[in-house]
C-alpha cells in the first residue's frame, strides 16, 4: 500500500554565504540553517505555535533568576524547560517605545517612537509588524492584554479578530500606591487576561496561531488579592538601609506617596517592595493558569513560548523608583524562551528585546524581513556558551527632552548625553550596583575612547560572527533513540519500558509524570514522521510486518486511555495510518472490536495478496444472516476502524440481530477464515 501520510518539507533558508553578504547589507539577521527544529511549514499542521508573553515593568526579581526570596513557582517551571536569558537588554527603559521596538523589529532611534502618548503608526504607517508577518505566513494572530501602550495595532492588517483590552482608568490622588483586596483573581484585570486567553486557547487549539498576551503586573500600583501579600513576610524587606528613594515620576500622585520630589519613607518604602513582590507572585500565577491550560490541550509539545517584560524597573536604586534611566536595573529585562524538545539551559549571552522579532521567525522557520534590526538568538539557544554580541545597545530621551545613549559590553556600560558634556562610565566587576561613575579617572581615558567609539559605531558592528557556528544535533523531545526522526523505532523503545522503575531513555517519560505509559507512547505517535535532519529528504516511516501485532496491542490499550483530546486523537489517528504502511505476511482474520458490541462492530483483517473481499456473518444453524462485500482491495492491514469492515448489528432484512453467539468468515477465493463473536445488548 501507498504510504499517505503527511510529509514533512524543508522550507528554503539563507545559507550562511547569503547571510553575510546580503543580511549583514541591510543591517538585518537574516534566517540561516540550523538543526533545533523539525523541517515544517508554516501553513501546514504540525508548525509550532507561539505564545508570547509580555509582563509590565518586571526585572528579573523571580526565584529562577535566583532570587529564592521570591514566589513565581510557574516562570521558574518555564525556565527549568526552556533557555533563561541572564543578560538581555532592552532598547528604551520606557513601555511604549520599547513595545514598539519590540514588535516592530526597529530600534527606537529608526521608529522615532520616544514617549508613551506617541503612535508609530503615524511615523511608519507602512511597517511590518510581528503579528502581522506570522498572519501573512498563514498564523491565526490575536492579541490580549496589554501588548501595545497606545493602542494603535487593533488593525486588521495584524491580527486576525479584534483584540482583547480592558482599560483600567485610575485616579492616582484617590488611589493609594498598593493594597491587598479581599477578591478572587479573576476579580482583577491579570486574572481577567488570564481567562480570556485560557478561552482563546480552546477557541484557536486547532490552528497554528500566534497568541500575544500582555499582563500589567507589577505595574503600579500594586492592588492584588491578599492571598499574594501573605506569601510573604514582612521581614522579608526590612533591610533596606541603604533604599530612600525620593518620589518619582512612577510613585508621584498617589494618595499616599509625598508629593512633590521628597523622599520616601522607610515604611512605606517597605510597603512597596512587599507591594511589588505581591504583583510579581499575582502575575506568575496567571502565567501558570495560561501555561496549564496550554498543556491540557495538549499544545505544549508544538508551541514555542517566549516571556519578556517591556523593560526593568528600579525599586530604590540610584535614589529612584521607576525606570526610564540608562541604568542596568532599568534596562535589563527578564527574558525566557521555550522550544519542543530543546534542552533546558541558561546563558549570559548579551541579547536584546529587539531580538525577539527574527527569533521568533527564525524558530518558526519563516523568513525575516529584511527591516528587522534584530538578530536571532536561535544558536544561543542550541549552544548556550557560543561567542555572541560583543555589546547591546539602549537609550533614553529624543524629541522631548535631550538624548542619552548607552552600550553594555560584558563588563561595561558607557552612556553618553548627546550634547557630549556629561556621559558615565560603570565597571561591573568592581562596582555590580552602579554606585561609582569612573569615566573621569584619569586610568580609564583610553578605555573612555574606546567605548566612545564603540557607541558611535553602533548595533551592526557588534554582531556575532555566525561563520564559524555549527549547529548542535536537535534532541527532539519525541526522538526517544536520538538517531533524528521520530519513528516506530521511538515507539517500540517507549513500549519496551512500560512500568519500568528506571529506563535507559530518559526521553521515554515525555509527560514527566515519573511512569511510562501508554500515553507517553501516544504522546511520541502523534508526532511521527517528524525529523531534524536538515538535509534529509521528506521522510518515509518504515515498519516491518512483524510490527503490526504490536500497533495493534497499543491501539486496544490507547483506546482504553482516550479522552477525546485532540493529542490522544492525533496520537491514535497515526498509529493507525502505520497499519497503511504495511504489506502483512500472511491473509488473517481478527477479533472484532468493540466486544461485547453495542450496537454497531468493526471486523479487522490482514491481507497478504490483493484479492476481492467478502466478509459473511453466520448464526448458530450456519444461517447466512447478513454479507458484506467489500470488493477488490489492495494487500495490507486493515485494522483502523476507518480501514476494517463494519458492521451495524442488522441482518439482512435490516432488523436488529438478537443477542448471543455468531460467527464471521473472510472469504479471499484463495483463503477463508471464521471467527466467533458475542452480540451483547
Amino acid at each position: 500500500m501507498k504510504n499517505n501520510m503527511n510529509q514533512n518539507v524543508l522550507p528554503q533558508r539563507f545559507t550562511r554565504r547569503e547571510f553575510l553578504s546580503t543580511g549583514m547589507k541591510v543591517g538585518a539577521a537574516a534566517a540561516f540553517t540550523t538543526h533545533l527544529l523539525p523541517n515544517l511549514k508554516a501553513e501546514t499542521p504540525g508548525c509550532y505555535n507561539v505564545l508570547l508573553i509580555i509582563a509590565d515593568d518586571l526585572r528579573p526579581l523571580l526565584g529562577c533568576y535566583g532570587h529564592s526570596e521570591m514566589h513565581t513557582p510557574n516562570i521558574d517551571a518555564l525556565a527549568a524547560r526552556g533557555t533563561l536569558f541572564n543578560r538581555a537588554y532592552c532598547q528604551y527603559p520606557l513601555c511604549n517605545p520599547s513595545r514598539v521596538s519590540m514588535m516592530t523589529g526597529l530600534r527606537p532611534e529608526t521608529t522615532g517612537v520616544d514617549a508613551n502618548d506617541i503612535g508609530w503608526h503615524e511615523i511608519f504607517p507602512e511597517v511590518l509588524t510581528l503579528p502581522q508577518h506570522f498572519k501573512s505566513q498563514g498564523y491565526h494572530t490575536r492579541s490580549i492584554g496589554k501588548i501595545a501602550h497606545v493602542d494603535k495595532w487593533g488593525d486588521k492588517l495584524s491580527w486576525s479578530v479584534p483584540i482583547w483590552s480592558q482599560e483600567t482608568r485610575i485616579d492616582r490622588t484617590t488611589t493609594p500606591s498598593w493594597q491587598a483586596l479581599d477578591v478572587e483573581d479573576d476579580e482583577l484585570l491579570d486574572g481577567k487576561i488570564a481567562s480570556a486567553s485560557i478561552k482563546a486557547l480552546s477557541q484557536v487549539k486547532n490552528q497554528t496561531f500566534f497568541l500575544a498576551i500582555g499582563f500589567h503586573n507589577p505595574h503600579l500600583p500594586y492592588r492584588v488579592p491578599k492571598k499574594y501579600y501573605d506569601l510573604y513576610d514582612t521581614d522579608t524587606f526590612q533591610d533596606i538601609s541603604s533604599i530612600n528613594p525620593h518620589s518619582s515620576n512612577d510613585l508621584r500622585d498617589y494618595a499616599d506617596i509625598p508629593t512633590g520630589n521628597r523622599r520616601i519613607s522607610k515604611m512605606k518604602t517597605v510597603e512597596l517592595l512587599h507591594g511589588y513582590a505581591a504583583s510579581t507572585s499575582y502575575m506568575d500565577a496567571q502565567v501558570g493558569r495560561v501555561l496549564q491550560h496550554l498543556d491540557t490541550l495538549g499544545l505544549s509539545q508544538n508551541t514555542v513560548i517566549a516571556f519578556t517584560s517591556d523593560h526593568s524597573f528600579h525599586l530604590g536604586e540610584q535614589d529612584n523608583w521607576g525606570k526610564a534611566t540608562l541604568f542596568d536595573v532599568a534596562l535589563r529585562s527578564p527574558l525566557i524562551v521555550s522550544v519542543p524538545g530543546q534542552q533546558p539551559n541558561r546563558t549570559d549571552a548579551l541579547v536584546e528585546l529587539v531580538d525577539i522579532f527574527p527569533s521568533l521567525c527564525d524558530l518558526c522557520q519563516l523568513s525575516i524581513p529584511t527591516q528587522v534590526e534584530g538578530f536571532s538568538f536561535v544558536p544561543v539557544i542550541e549552544q548556550p556558551t557560543y561567542p555572541w554580541k560583543t555589546a547591546v545597545f539602549s537609550e533614553i530621551g529624543g524629541k522631548t527632552y535631550s538624548k542619552r545613549s548607552s552600550i553594555r559590553t560584558t563588563r561595561y556600560r558607557y552612556s553618553l548625553w548627546e550634547n557630549s558634556k556629561r556621559s558615565e562610565l560603570y565597571d561591573y566587576d568592581t562596582d555590580p550596583a552602579e554606585s561609582v561613575n569612573i569615566v573621569n579617572q584619569p586610568e580609564n581615558r583610553e578605555l573612555v575612547a574606546q567605548l566612545n567609539e564603540r557607541l558611535h559605531a553602533g548595533w551592526k558592528a557588534a554582531l556575532p560572527d555566525i561563520t564559524s557556528y555549527v549547529p548542535l544535533p536537535n534532541k527532539l523531545l519525541w526522538d526517544i533513540d536520538n538517531n533524528g526522526i521520530v519513528d516506530i523505532q521511538d515507539l517500540i523503545l517507549v513500549s519496551n519500558n512500560f512500568a519500568a522503575p528506571t529506563s535507559q531513555y530518559p526521553k521515554a517519560d515525555v509527560n514527566k509524570d515519573g511512569k511510562i505509559d501508554i500515553i507517553d507512547l501516544l504522546l511520541i505517535a502523534a508526532h511521527l514522521g517528524e525529523s531534524c535532519i536538515v538535509s534529509a529528504p521528506p521522510t518515509r516511516l518504515s515498519v516491518l510486518p512483524e510490527h503490526v501485532d504490536t500497533i495493534s496491542e497499543w491501539l486496544i490499550e490507547a483506546r482504553k486511555v482516550d479522552d477525546g483530546s485532540e493529542v490522544f486523537r492525533n496520537g491514535i489517528a497515526k498509529l493507525e495510518a502505520l497499519f497503511d504502511t504495511i504489506n502483512p505476511a500472511k491473509t488473517a482474520l481478527l477479533q472484532n472490536y468493540p466486544n461485547p458490541f453495542n450496537p454497531e462492530t468493526w471486523i479487522p483483517y490482514d491481507l497478504a495478496q490483493d484479492a476481492k473481499v467478502d466478509i459473511k456473518i453466520y448464526n448458530l444453524k450456519g444461517e447466512t444472516i447478513r454479507e458484506l462485500k467489500i470488493g477488490f482491495q489492495n494487500a495490507g492491514s486493515y485494522r483502523s476502524k476507518e480501514m476494517a469492515a463494519y458492521w451495524y448489528g442488522r441482518n439482512a432484512a435490516g432488523e436488529p440481530v438478537a443477542s448471543g453467539v455468531y460467527f464471521y468468515s473472510l472469504n479471499t477465493g484463495r483463503a477463508k477464515a471464521i471467527r466467533q463473536m458475542t452480540v451483547v445488548k
